[in-house]
């Protein structure tokens, strides 16, 4: 079942994500990011090159992921509105 929100719409699976992401602090995310740098930095300092680039460009997504988290907590959900009604 889909509901339409300004010609938008949003699945139930989108919502239910949504919905239960939403319950994680923001700060979460943002201390993903840095301990990714920080796993980066140490494995580039044993010598594992490789795994440092493959580490280090986790950071960039948990940043996406916290900043998307944080819109959902502030401007809500087209799920959170059908549910409501």
């Amino acid at each position: 079942m889909e509901t339409a929100v300004s010609g938008q719409t949003e699945d139930r699976v989108t919502g239910t994500i949504e919905s239960q992401t939403s319950k994680l602090p923001s700060s979460l995310f943002l201390g993903l990011a840095v301990g990714s740098m920080v796993g980066s930095l140490v494995l580039h300092l044993a010598g594992q090159k490789h795994w440092s680039l493959f580490v280090g460009q986790w950071a960039a997504p948990f940043l996406i992921m916290g900043n998307y988290n944080k819109m959902v907590k502030q401007h809500g959900s087209d799920a959170r509105q059908r549910w409501a009604a």
